[in-house]
């Protein structure tokens, strides 16, 4: 990222939301990058960009669909590397020909020739970084997006080497390491294929189980299998879904139907005041021992460095004590033990001792054996001779709009996101003072406030098709007009999921959080008598 020519922030405001990540970012920018910044709002992150690109919510596929046409129609796509590299540049070739510059400025209101210069500068750049995160990814078509922009680099051959690559800039906290780990619905640890019949009888052998052969629930197929009384029991572990899921109203009435919800939590969270039984827990980054994964696939150790509180225990031993409880022999483990476990279990994982995590400060899988460097580049197989493993695929992708659409009764859209110094729900955050916050408001353009006679501050009915909340108003210039924006952080003042909906993308489970359809209405004044 420091030493790369240009830099594509598409769908993230990593100013706010990955403020360490973004210090890199502008050491390159300060090396001389170019910084494009892809984003309905012009974000503290897009006031460092040379070029912002302020396209309608939504419509990502247009874009990087007209990205792509523009770049084979001016020869400059990477033809070497797509022929030894790729499979499916003839149907990816053949899908992006309808997106013309001028058709994309139509459906994403970005100006043609801003998007033919983003084009023709990711294209000739020497090395090039694309980076995404929920901006992309929070979209009924969110795996759709992500293989628009996959084809981009594929296109250019900005993948698998230094200062060109991929990014996409995880939403949480060891969210990676839980990946690795197999908090995937059709994955085991290290990524290994549950419906695999000779992968899942290793895993069987070592824990001397019989494994379902078929793929699990994600998240919104399990608050759809409540609805329809498949799933009865729930155990949540550090999550807070009546707060972080869209449709609040929907989630809570799911969860008070179950008829046994354990909670496991650090912090008596909104979801764990609806649980039958809550499992007070260590916290992970200082009362626990461990590893953890950053998005570079960087495996740390973590160390406990202090005693949790009393009646809190660590994850692993609520987990332990729970499966001896139930006649389960799982004893006493220590991190460490379970850690070898993995590594015996996981090839990717292999090489990565405890000694060599320690004397290397940490390494990147793939890590094969105790020889192993750890894989710099996860994609730099691509550019050996020959190609090591399949070929990349190109995705051919189609533009559709966001399902919650915009009309008459319901004319703004409204975006959801994080603010810098407060995290997702606010559980974790908004117990402690900081001098950067202020109360949850709805932030809209000076020219929307002025056309529905707002006054800064004034609190007013926000309205979707699933529910209303009150919010205070705050005008906000990197706001368009038509575009409105509140976080997730303070449900108690503003619920803000109440109003989001949960049109799903069919492969992540992801709800289309980015993309719902409002009107906001000014609260009458009490009658005099």
């Amino acid at each position: 990222m420091e030493d790369t020519d240009l830099i594509i922030l598409w769908g993230s405001n990593a100013r706010e939301t990955h403020p360490i990540f973004f210090h890199h970012l502008l050491k390159g920018v300060r090396k001389g990058a170019k910084l494009f910044v892809v984003d309905p709002r012009r974000t503290s992150s897009a006031r460092w960009a040379d070029v912002w690109l302020g396209l309608d919510v939504g419509s990502d596929i247009a874009l990087a669909n007209a990205v792509g046409r523009e770049i084979i129609a001016a020869g400059l796509e990477n033809r070497r590397f797509i022929e030894r590299a790729t499979t499916g540049f003839d149907e990816y070739r053949k899908a992006v020909q309808p997106y013309s510059l001028e058709y994309a400025e139509k459906i994403t209101g970005v100006p043609a020739e801003v998007i033919r210069q983003l084009a023709h500068s990711y294209a000739r750049a020497d090395r090039a970084q694309l980076c995404w995160t929920l901006g992309i990814t929070e979209h009924h078509n969110a795996v759709d997006n992500v293989f628009a922009l996959i084809n981009l680099a594929l296109l250019t051959g900005h993948v698998g080497r230094y200062g060109s690559g991929l990014n996409p800039l995880r939403g949480q906290n060891n969210v990676q390491g839980g990946g690795d780990m197999g908090a995937i619905p059709d994955r085991l640890p290290g990524f290994q294929h549950v419906e695999n019949d000779e992968l899942r009888a290793k895993f069987e052998q070592a824990w001397d189980v019989k494994i379902p052969p078929k793929r699990g629930w994600h998240l919104s197929g399990m608050f759809n299998a409540m609805e329809e009384g498949k799933l009865r029991g729930l155990y949540v572990i550090g999550e807070n879904p009546v707060n972080s899921e869209a449709d609040q109203g929907r989630c809570e009435r799911n969860l008070k139907g179950l008829e046994f919800l354990l909670v496991q939590d650090i912090l008596l969270s909104a979801t764990a005041q609806l649980a039958h039984v809550v499992l007070p827990a260590a916290a992970g980054w200082c009362e626990s021992e461990g590893t953890v994964t950053s998005s570079e696939r960087r495996v740390q150790r973590v160390r406990k460095a202090m005693d949790p509180p009393e009646g809190a225990w660590d994850d692993m031993a609520i987990l332990c004590n729970l499966a001896n409880r139930l006649g389960h022999n799982w004893g006493c483990p220590s991190a460490e033990e379970v850690w070898n476990e993995v590594r015996r279990l996981s090839p990717m994982n292999a090489g990565m001792s405890y000694s060599r995590l320690e004397s290397l400060g940490g390494i990147q899988w793939p890590c094969y054996d105790e020889t192993h460097p750890g894989e710099l580049f996860l994609h730099g197989r691509l550019w050996e001779d020959p190609v090591v493993g399949p070929p990349a695929k190109f995705s051919a992708v189609e533009f559709e709009p966001p399902v919650d659409r915009l009309d008459d009764n319901f004319p703004l859209r409204l975006t959801t996101g994080r603010r810098l110094e407060s995290f997702n729900t606010g559980v974790q955050t908004s117990r402690y003072r900081s001098p950067l916050r202020h109360p949850e408001m709805l932030d809209l353009s000076p020219e929307d406030g002025e056309r529905y006679g707002l006054a800064e501050g004034e609190r007013v009915i926000v309205s979707s098709r699933r529910g209303s909340a009150v919010a205070p108003v705050r005008f906000d210039e990197s706001l368009r007009p038509g575009l409105a924006f509140l976080s997730v952080h303070f449900p108690d003042e503003v619920a803000t999921n109440v109003l989001t909906i949960d049109a799903t993308d069919p492969i992540s489970g992801t709800a289309e959080f980015k993309a719902t359809a409002i009107r906001v209405e000014k609260i009458a004044s009490p009658a005099k008598v």
